[in-house]
């Protein structure tokens, strides 16, 4: 473990946290990369692991999942707008005081509080939500503190890409054909002054 703090630069406290608390034997340390992964569908495969559900031995009302070490949280992709239209809301207590931040200022501010809030949020809410929250452990940049575990990479399944919905694929076409023809259209013209000059 020394060799491991040795190379992580972060927070040591803060990533080491809670640690005890949790029975470790047994578990299996899993590692996900975020660098590419769409935000919603790495996070529901995070819970699946942290609950458990992945083994066949889950049952509801016990504590079975798996550690998880989240890499490169600063590299994690939304689909759409949700950059700028996704936003985070807390109140602080006070009267008026209801206060909110983008997701893109969130990502500049905490990355890893990001994917821990769509994790925690896809969570059952019971008394084993807290055990879970704690084998989650989520860093910003590609460096953790567990080198010293037994840590297995996880593949995320492949993403499956619908089709295009009907209306959009019809708008496509049309669109094609419209720059077909705006060729066509335009290249005799070009062909019958080159041959005006000739």
């Amino acid at each position: 473990m020394a060799a491991a703090t040795q190379m992580f630069s972060g927070n040591m406290k803060k990533a080491l946290s809670g640690l005890r608390r949790i029975n470790l034997e047994g578990l299996r340390w899993r590692v996900f990369d975020a660098k590419g992964q769409v935000l919603g569908r790495l996070a529901s495969q995070i819970a699946t692991v942290v609950q458990g559900k992945d083994k066949p031995t889950y049952t509801p009302y016990r504590e079975d999942g798996d550690m998880c070490v989240v890499l490169n949280a600063k590299d994690i992709c939304v689909t759409g707008r949700k950059l700028t239209n996704k936003f985070y809301r807390w109140h602080t207590g006070y009267v008026g005081h209801l206060k909110e931040r983008s997701l893109k200022d969130q990502m500049v501010k905490d990355p890893t509080e990001v994917i821990r809030k769509a994790v925690l949020r896809m969570l059952p809410r019971n008394k084993l939500r807290d055990d879970r929250d704690r084998k989650l452990r989520i860093f910003a940049g590609g460096e953790h503190p567990f080198g010293d575990r037994p840590l297995e990479p996880y593949e995320m399944p492949p993403r499956q890409v619908r089709e295009m919905r009907p209306r959009a694929r019809r708008a496509l076409i049309r669109a094609q054909k419209k720059a077909e023809q705006s060729r066509m259209a335009t290249s005799p013209i070009s062909s019958n002054k080159e041959d005006n000059r000739a």
